[in-house]
């Protein structure tokens, strides 16, 4: 089961991955959990997480959907470049975490960048047969 565990939380990541590089909103929505809450840090070297924010609140599939299209409509997408590192299932198979490396470069429509670099632990939990991200510390350097 713990293979097959991660063979799903690896798929997951690469569905996340693919969804930031096509733009596609929907499928970005559909890794995360109706529970999922994201703390950001303020920036990549915030390891104090006193100083992270909440920018996003728990989900709304409506309020995320549309946070996503105006930053799809407004930004280029240089690259995202991710690596996952490691990948954790617990041993009751209900709960995962993936470690992924993260290089995202997103580019406003007057030129200013905005770069998501560092990494990600990403924290699912399982659902009946399916995974879902209940959770995930914005991009931190080590």
């Amino acid at each position: 089961m713990t293979q097959d565990a991660r063979a799903q939380i690896e798929e997951i990541v690469h569905r996340e991955t693919l969804a930031w590089d096509t733009k596609d909103v929907e499928l970005l929505l559909s890794v995360f959990h109706k529970d999922m809450v994201w703390p950001w840090p303020p920036d990549n070297s915030a390891h104090d997480p006193e100083t992270w924010v909440m920018p996003f609140g728990r989900f709304n599939a409506a309020r995320w959907r549309s946070m996503w299209e105006d930053l799809f409509a407004s930004h280029e997408l240089v690259h995202n470049r991710r690596s996952i590192v490691r990948i954790e299932v617990s041993d009751e198979g209900d709960g995962a975490f993936a470690v992924v490396d993260v290089d995202t470069l997103w580019r406003a429509e007057n030129g200013t960048e905005s770069r998501w670099l560092g990494r990600a632990c990403k924290i699912y939990v399982r659902i009946g047969t399916a995974w879902k991200m209940i959770s995930q510390v914005g991009v931190l350097l080590y």
